[in-house]
C-alpha cells in the first residue's frame, strides 16, 4: 500500500567552512580567533606587539552575531 503522505523538513543551515576552521566557540558562547599578521615582517614590530599576537582574541558582539550566522553549528 502506497501512502501519499509527504514529509516536509526544514532545510539545513549551511556552514561556511572557511569561517568555521578559523574560529572556536567557548562554553559561554564567546567566539575566539587567532590574531592576524603573524607570518612575516614581524622583525620590525615592537616586543609588545609580538607578544600580543600570541594570544587569542575575542570577537566583538557585532562580529559574533555575524559569525554565528555563518557557522550555526560551531
Amino acid at each position: 500500500m502506497v501512502s501519499n503522505f509527504k514529509f516536509q523538513y526544514m532545510s539545513k543551515l549551511k556552514t561556511i567552512k572557511a569561517v568555521a576552521k578559523r574560529m572556536r566557540k567557548t562554553k559561554t558562547g564567546k567566539i575566539i580567533t587567532k590574531k592576524c599578521g603573524k607570518d612575516h615582517f614581524n622583525a620590525r614590530e615592537s616586543g609588545k606587539v609580538t607578544r600580543n599576537k600570541r594570544r587569542p582574541k575575542q570577537l566583538s558582539k557585532s562580529n559574533t552575531k555575524n559569525i554565528k550566522s555563518f557557522a550555526p553549528y560551531l
